[in-house]
This record gives structure tokens, sequence and C-alpha cells, in this order.
């Protein structure tokens, strides 16, 4: 056996990088290391036989190996549990574990030079590494693969560079963590039994992110977004974002809303704010909070999104300027898969956001889940290797050590521009919310919590025998703030009604609710048609001088030849879309997988040079004045994408924000994004949001998962004017539903169902007139049709049109009218009575889908028409979307067309 096996344990790569660095250059390495390799080579030159090789040069290698074990496992063996004790890890760090004994404990080691204290006493070295490594603070760095990173935390985890606190700094910490404590206190006793997600036992949250926000103004941070769950979030509301304490107390008392419409809201510990505030240093910060729902770590993406698009409009793209804080739950982050998601998104050009600085309130329990039951890793933070970020663990009784822990994560994130994780170790004092009873499931637990003293009273009995403060400082403190609660309570019984602001209401403030009325005409949404002539050779001409691959330059030939014959196919129009939007001042952003190309090979936005792969953007290259661009393949996710773009259209309302799904379905793994936020966030928290979704859809035989979008599921959340839904035929139409998004003078979700047959569908093409004039049709009538002859008024959507027609057009019958519903909601209620009013109510009329039964439009439809009686004609009702069989989807498809053409009659 190598008797010096235990060398292999040492952090070699790293160890190898910088020998290298030495052999090169002495003074690439710093100093200690320089000694080290000094004495490493006086002992190659002069001993050797490896059996000649002194004893203490062989246990000055043993020190540094157990250096190296302090540092890689010494969070293993931290005192930062503050109510039970640690589970037990082996090995131990016992020095016998790396060849050392007792006796060496008085030898002085060069290997003291390692650990910034120079030579010294193995018993030195060690009392230096278990203050370092496994007190209040644990660390995990060491698996990070660049050597400059793991050097800049060994340096600042060093005791000597920890930030130091003055007395009148250890005063604020204090009074930060009165008004934690005392505000709970105060709604424990004012506010009986009412669910409030108290805080209590991880108060020391309050001082952790007063610090992170002054100190963060001190590096340059202009802004600070954060997203959190319900724990704490009433006491981070008031004393961080400053919210008023009579607002708090009046959603309390649970009073009506201010606003007279049918306005939902929400829950007090859902809300969001956005607030302005000046630190001690002198500098003013913006501070944002978004509103959340229910569904733990839904809001992660969402925040990500507001702070990107931040970067990108506000702050001129430096991402030091501004701060995403994620605020966690030990079982959350474990198991909520979105998690995984957004910590995969950190360093991805079209989602990068700086660096992410999660904090999880590590209370040790989910709901009544024991944290043995929530995961299978030893930490729930350790989502965070993933990506190579550093996890800092603390204990939540020492605030000092968790002020600490925030200002090293803050200054490593503002360094590197990468995420930081800080387990934030506590406890919950009460049930999941205050009427719960942990005893049923906690019992011992929550016996040991009942006889712990909180943060506040540990560290005022801290600072007194410190002689900081007095007992009657610490209680006067606590009556002045409960005296002026009680004020506050007193003037929010005054108040009649609670109150519910969009939480970017500067952002928002040019743009008003939507009316009724606002949706009975769409705006006017033409453009000059020969700037659409020059805009259309400017986004088909591909720049001189490069080697393009022969498909694309034919491609962009074909779409210059459809100018001369003037029939412009799907992707002319949607591009004419975007230019002109473009050329009117205004960004356009678009992201989803593959969207640079487009699924279905027909978008093409981006185009690589065939020896170099460069990236040629058309879009970009319109003019000096026009708005910037955007298109990014996003990572395969639904959830957490969609959840980026909805923050990110949160906080651009002056932008078209666009997500597409590879297949219309495939939104469905988003579907607590759309459930909670885009159907829903205007009606709870009163904040707008102008997101489109591009859905393909349609029914060409390609199986169950790849054919509908599931409209039904999204006109089922359908209600009082909160997003729209269409499913356009023409690529005009589309053209002007897109420039409407923008020219409405407020915003709404708009989803459209896009189309796959119809990309390359001779019939579905435009004229240059059709995108100059007018503005987007929500129905379009059958202009070949005859009113007086018509009998049967077939109403469908979509590509389902084109295959009706297909085949009606080789019947000869005159007795047919197929009406297009291009908008499905808001529902065009008159258009439609126009309709009825050309053919007359004795007409017949059909819902015709190519859809199951149970699916499609048709359950909206017959909520919504009550004009005339009316059938339909789909597939039957189905479990499945679609048949997998071709044949099969063949024959069901045609007995549909089949039944529609059975009303026909002979000329």
């Amino acid at each position: 056996m190598d008797k010096f096996s235990f060398l292999s344990n040492i952090d070699s790569d790293f160890v190898d990088e910088l020998h290298q660095k030495y052999l090169v250059d002495k003074r690439l390495v710093e100093p200690s290391w320089r000694q080290f390799f000094d004495g490493y080579e006086f002992a190659k030159v002069n001993y050797e036989d490896e059996n000649e090789v002194p004893s203490i040069v062989k246990k000055e290698f043993r020190v540094i190996n157990l250096i190296n074990a302090y540092r890689t496992r010494g969070h293993l063996f931290t005192k930062t549990n503050p109510v039970r004790e640690r589970r037990k890890y082996h090995p131990t760090l016992d020095i016998k574990n790396f060849g050392l004994d007792e006796d060496d404990l008085l030898t002085v080691f060069q290997a003291g030079d390692q650990v910034g204290i120079g030579p010294s006493s193995l018993n030195e070295i060690i009392a230096h590494l278990e203050e370092t490594y496994c007190q209040s603070i644990g660390i995990e760095y060491q698996y990070i693969r660049h050597p400059e990173r793991v050097e800049w935390i060994r340096k600042h985890i060093e005791l000597k560079n920890r930030p130091q606190f003055s007395k009148e700094q250890k005063k604020h910490i204090l009074h930060k963590l009165n008004q934690s404590n005392v505000f709970e206190q105060f709604l424990q006793k004012k506010f009986v039994g009412q669910k409030r997600f108290s805080i209590e036992g991880a108060e020391s949250l309050i001082p952790a992110l007063d610090a992170l926000i002054e100190n963060g103004s001190t590096l340059g941070l202009k802004e600070f977004v954060v997203g959190m769950a319900h724990r704490g979030r009433l006491n981070v509301l008031a004393n961080i974002f400053n919210k008023t304490y009579e607002s708090i107390f009046t959603e309390f008392e649970g009073k009506e809303y201010d606003d007279d419409t049918l306005f939902d809201g929400d829950v007090k510990y859902h809300l969001g704010i956005t607030s302005e505030v000046e630190t001690d240093a002198g500098h003013q910060v913006k501070i944002t909070l978004a509103p959340n729902p229910s569904h733990l770590e839904a809001v992660d993406p969402v925040v990500e999104g507001i702070t990107r698009s931040k970067i990108d409009h506000e702050l001129d793209g430096d991402e030091k300027k501004i701060l995403p804080i994620l605020i966690h739950g030990d079982a959350a982050i474990a198991g909520q898969g979105i998690v995984y998601e957004v910590v995969q998104m950190a360093q991805l050009d079209g989602y990068r956001t700086g660096g992410t600085l999660h904090i999880v309130i590590n209370n040790q329990v989910g709901f009544t889940t024991n944290y043995l039951d929530a995961r299978s890793s030893t930490y729930c933070t350790d989502v965070g290797k993933t990506t190579l970020s550093p996890v800092f663990h603390v204990n939540g009784d020492d605030i000092e050590a968790v002020v600490q822990t925030i200002d090293i994560a803050l200054k490593y994130r503002q360094q590197f521009s990468r995420d930081v994780f800080v387990d934030l170790l506590c406890y919950r004092k009460y049930g999941h919310n205050e009427g719960d009873e942990p005893k049923f499931t906690q019992p011992k637990l929550y016996k040991a919590i009942a006889k712990h003293p909180n943060p506040r009273e540990i560290y005022l009995n801290q600072l007194i025998s410190q002689g900081v403060v007095s007992q009657e400082e610490g209680g006067e403190m606590e009556k002045e703030f409960d005296d002026m609660l009680q004020e506050r309570l007193t003037e929010a019984k005054q108040i009649e009604k609670a109150k519910i602001t969009n939480f970017l209401e500067e952002v928002w403030k040019d743009f008003r609710k939507s009316k009724k009325q606002d949706f009975s005409e769409s705006p006017n949404t033409g453009y000059e048609e020969s700037k659409l002539v020059e805009l259309a050779k400017k986004i088909n001409h591909l720049p001189d001088g490069k080697k393009y691959f022969r498909k694309i330059v034919k491609l962009f030939d074909d779409r210059l030849a459809m100018l001369d014959t003037d029939r412009l196919d799907w992707a002319m129009g949607e591009l004419l879309a975007y230019a002109t939007l473009l050329e009117e001042g205004f960004s356009v952003r678009i992201s989803g997988q593959d969207v640079e190309r487009g699924t279905f090979s027909h978008r093409h936005a981006v185009v690589k040079t065939e020896d170099d792969e460069e990236e040629v953007i058309p879009l970009n290259l319109l003019s000096k004045s026009q708005g910037k661009f955007d298109i990014y393949n996003s990572f395969l996710s639904e959830y957490a994408v969609l959840g980026f773009d909805y923050g990110y259209a949160f906080n651009t309302p002056n932008g078209l924000t666009i997500w597409e799904a590879q297949f219309g379905d495939f939104f469905n793994g988003a579907q607590i994004i759309i459930d909670q936020f885009l159907s829903a966030a205007e009606d709870k928290w009163g904040t707008p949001n102008g997101l489109v979704m591009l859905l393909p859809h349609g029914y060409e035989g390609m199986g169950s998962e790849h054919s509908s979008g599931r409209m039904e599921r999204f006109l089922q959340l359908c209600a009082e004017y909160n997003m729209q839904v269409a499913n356009c035929t023409t690529p005009a139409n589309y053209f002007h539903l897109l420039r409407r998004q923008l020219k409405w003078p407020f915003r709404k979700p708009l989803v459209v169902f896009t189309p796959k047959k119809l990309l390359r569908y001779p019939k579905a093409v435009s004229s240059l007139t059709e995108l100059a004039n007018g503005n987007f049709s929500e129905v379009i009538d059958d202009d070949s049709a005859e009113a007086n002859k018509v009998d049967t008024v077939v109403l469908c959507s979509g590509k389902f049109y084109y295959d009706l027609i297909e085949v009606y057009e080789n019947i000869e019958a005159d007795n047919l009218a197929f009406v297009r519903v291009e908008q499905l909601y808001p529902f065009p209620e008159d258009k439609l009575s126009q309709i009825v009013k050309k053919y007359g109510e004795s007409s017949r009329y059909i819902w015709a889908q190519e859809e199951p039964e149970n699916m499609g439009a048709w359950s909206f439809i017959i909520r919504k028409w009550n004009l005339t009686p009316i059938i339909c004609h789909s597939r039957l009702e189905s479990g499945s979307p679609a048949s997998g069989s071709p044949k099969v989807h063949e024959i069901r498809h045609s007995a549909i067309i089949d039944q529609v053409m059975s009303y026909t009659k002979k000329k």
C-alpha cells in the first residue's frame, strides 16, 4: 500500500494548477503558496529517495490535507442548528483520520500560511479552522471549478476578513430585530386566530435583508427585486418595504376593496409592492416585492423576468445595478422542480440576470412533513451545486453571523455575477399557520421550541453582556414600538375600505384599465404600404461579404419574390408585424424552444453564416432609431421560461413580449403560470400584463401530443375581459393582431393558436394592401356567399376553415356560408349578431371543429352563443385529443367534413 495515499484526498487539480504557475513565475502565486512550493522543490532536490523525505515534510502534507478536509467537509460539523442536534457524519475531522496524533499538537507547521495565520502549532491551526468552518457558519464551495472564485471565498471567510460591527451597527441590528419580533407579537395579540404565517423563529431575516439593501447600495446596486412565499411576508412588507402598518391592519380587518368593479383581490400575504427608500449611507434604492400565489416557488421565474426587463430597458444592460432575491422555504426549494429550472437559467444569454441571491428560511419542516421525508439530499440547498454556486449554512439565532454571511454572499454575487445560496437554519414557532397544532406531528421538536428564547432575547442579552445596551433600553425599545403599532391600529379602524395597488404602478402609469366597449372594435393597425415594401426588402436582405447556406439564400429570395406577386405568406405577415413595431420604436422579445428558426422552419429570424456560424438578425438591421429585437432559443423548459417571459412583460408594457411553445399542448408543463398569473393576476393583484403566447395548433395526423393547443383550457379561464384568445386564418389578420397588442391603451394577455398547415398553404396568403389598411377582424364573413341563397351558416375557427372549403369548392352548392371566428375571446357577440342579421335567424347555425366535442371551443360557444339555436359537428368526445394513427385521423377528420357537407344543396 502507498504510504502516502492520504495525499490523494487533496484537491490535486487546484494544487497542481498553482504549482504550474509557480514553475513559470513564483510571483504568480500568493506568498503562502510560494513558501510551500519553495519547501517542496527543496525536498525534491535534496531527497531523491521518497523514503528519505523527513517526517516533518510528510506531516506538513497531512496538515494540508486536514485543512482541505475542513474546507470540504467542515460544514457537516457546524453549530448551525438552533433547536436540535445535527445529524452525525463520518469520517469526522479527528486528527487521527489524517495521520496525525496528539504529539503533533504543539508542533509548528508552515501549513498555517494556508489559512492566513502564518507558521503555527497544530493546536492553533485546528482552533482557527474550527472557528472558521465549524461554528455558526458553514460553507460549501470546494466543488467550484474556478480557482479564482475558490480563492476569493477562502479569503473572505477568514475571520480577520469578515465584517466587524461597531456599537452603532449592533444597535441598528437590534432595532430591526425588535421591529420584527414586536410586530409579530402585536399581530398575535390583536388578531387572534388569524392566519399571518409568522416569521417567529426566523426573525433574523429582517436585519439580514436590511443589511443586504444597505450594503448593496454601497456596491452600486440601485434596485432589488424580491420573490418570496407567505412565511414572514407581512413582516418583510412592513419592516423592509415600509408598507404602512395601518394598511396591513386594514387588510386584517377584512374590509371591502375600494375598487368599484367586481375586483376579487387576494389574501394579504400574497400582495406585492414597490418602494423607494433612502439607505443610512444616503443612497436612493428601489425595492420591489412581486405578488405571488400559494403555489410555492412559482414566483421565482417571474422575479427573474422582471429583473431582466429592468436590465434591458432601464439600467443600460448593467447587471451590477440590480439584484434578484429569492426567499425559499426548505421544503419548497428541495421539492419544487421550478427551482432547478430557474437555477439552470442563470448563465443563459436570454435569461441571465447577473446572479441571484437565494435565501432559505429553513424551518426544518414542511407543513407537517419532517425534513427527513422532504428530500433525499443532505441539504435542501443542494440544487445550488448543479451550477457550482457557493452555499452558506448559518444559525438563525446568531444574528451577527447571519448579517456577516449575507454581506459575503452579496459581495460574491457582485464580484462574479453568479448565484449564491444562504441556508438560514431556524425554526417555526407555530404550526404551518397560527391556528395549526404542530405537536400532532413534531411533538419533540415543539417541546424544544416552546422552551427556546427568541432571537431578539438572545441578541439583547448578548449586547447587554457586551455593555452595548442596558436591559432598560431594550425594554423601552420594545414598548415604544408596541405603542406606535397601537396608534396605527387605531387609525386603521377608521379606514372604510382596503386598497390594492399595482406593485409596478409607476411602470404602468400611462396605461388604463380596459372597458367592455373597448372590445367592440379593434384600433387601426394599418401601416403605410410603401414603407411595408421597404421593410420587407430589409428583413429579407442578407449582409454582403458572408457565406450563407444555399437553402436560406433561396428562402430569402422567395420571400422577396412574394412582393412581386403580392402574395405574402404567414412568415412574411408575422415578420412584418415585428418590423413595423420596431420601426415605431417598440421593442420585441421572443423566446421559447427553437423560436429563432421556428419549430416548422418558417421564421428564420436568426441566420447563421455557413463557415463560422456568425449570427445575422435582419430585424435588427432596419434603422438607427428602431426598437431592439431580441429572440432566444430557450432551454427545454416551459414552466420557468413562460414564467420568466410573463415577468418580463410585467415590466415592459411598451414592448411586445412573446413566448412560443414548440407544440401547442406543451404549455401544460407551465399550467401554474397560466392559472395563477396569466388569467388571474389582474383580478387578484390589479396587475395588467401584455404577454403573447403562440401555441401551434391543428389536427394533421401527428398524434395526440402534437395536434391540440388545448383551446378549451384557456376558454374556460376567460372572464371579465381578462385575456384575448385568437385563432387566425390569414397572414394579414395575424399581422394586425400582433400590432393591436401594442396599440390598445391598456394591456391584456394574448393567446394565439397558430397554424402549421397554413405556414405554406397556397390559399393562406395576403396582399400588401390588406396589411396596409384597416384593423384586426374578429369575425370574417364569407364574401362568396349570397345571403338570400344561404340556409346553413357554418361557424369555425383557424385552419379547419380551409379543410372545409377545400371540399365545398368541389361541390356545386351555394347554400352554405363559412364564417370564421378569428377572436374567440372577448366573444365578438356584436359582430356575430350582424352575421345572424344578414343570414337570418331561421337559418341553420353550426359550430364545426376538428377537436373532440369535449375539447376545442364548443363548450365555450354554447355558453356564449345566445342568438339562435346552434349544433356542433366535431369528433366524438374523447379522453385523448387525437389518434396516433394517421389513417384513423383521416377517417375521423373526413367524417366531420362529410357531416357538414351533408347540408349542401346542389344548385
